[in-house]
């Protein structure tokens, strides 16, 4: 079942959802060249509590930090550690906080340094195929519709995206119904109604669409280890446009 949420809970929800908007914000200017993933890791927990959040992420089924990293051709769940960033990476950070008993959920990938002109137009592509998505969110549309969107523009830019994880539902539990998929054809599945909060976050990838999970249990890569990028920002369905909720 697909929870439709209140106003009153709707504005629960803005205020985890700012945090991570603003966590990510902080984040950005951090990232360069020598900074460690488990340093930006600290930095990030750190800043969450700070508004007297809780990391969403920290413990949720056994994953031991609070941002999900991804470097180069991993694609999501990556765990922070003593690796450093050089130039010429990407890395993705996925990120969420709880307050009050309701989740903030997003995700960004940044260069570092200077990148190659394929891992920019990879950030580009992943960028504006999640507004492409977001922009379809809109009371009356299907569900797929947001996935159409999202799959259209990563193939036309020659570009795969990833089938085996999702966006979702969120509110009170980090992954409600319904699952959004970042692909397939457009004009089916629920239909979007005022009041549904969704995470949309398309998983993009230079070559083809497969993934594994290295033995780590957690890191997924590409399986052609080719690079990945990865954008998901957390909106509500409204009587008009959709409310991005992850923006300052």
């Amino acid at each position: 079942m697909i929870v439709r949420k209140s106003n009153r809970e709707l504005d629960l929800m803005r205020t985890p959802n700012k945090i991570v908007a603003e966590t990510h914000e902080f984040l950005a200017e951090k990232i360069a060249p020598g900074i460690t993933t488990e340093e930006i890791d600290r930095l990030a927990e750190e800043f969450i509590r700070d508004y007297d959040a809780e990391p969403a992420f920290k413990g949720y089924r056994g994953f031991p930090s609070t941002v999900c990293v991804a470097i180069n051709e991993q694609v999501v769940h990556g765990i922070p550690g003593p690796e450093r960033l050089k130039s010429g990476d990407i890395i993705g950070l996925d990120l969420g906080a709880v307050k009050r008993g309701y989740y903030g959920d997003a995700a960004r990938t940044l260069a570092v340094g200077d990148i190659s002109k394929q891992a920019q137009k990879l950030i580009e592509v992943t960028k504006k195929a999640l507004e492409l998505g977001i922009e379809q969110a809109v009371a009356g549309n299907k569900l797929s519709d947001i996935s159409h969107a999202v799959q259209t523009h990563a193939e036309e830019a020659g570009f795969s995206v990833v089938r085996r994880f999702v966006g979702h539902g969120i509110g009170t539990e980090m992954h409600e119904s319904p699952q959004i998929p970042n692909y397939g054809p457009s004009g089916q599945g629920p239909t979007l109604k005022p009041g549904m909060t969704l995470a949309i976050e398309p998983m993009v990838n230079v070559g083809g669409y497969e993934v594994e999970t290295l033995d780590d249990g957690w890191t997924v890569v590409t399986k052609d280890r080719e690079l990945s990028a990865h954008f998901e920002n957390t909106i509500a369905v409204t009587d008009s446009e959709p409310e991005i909720l992850t923006l300052i």
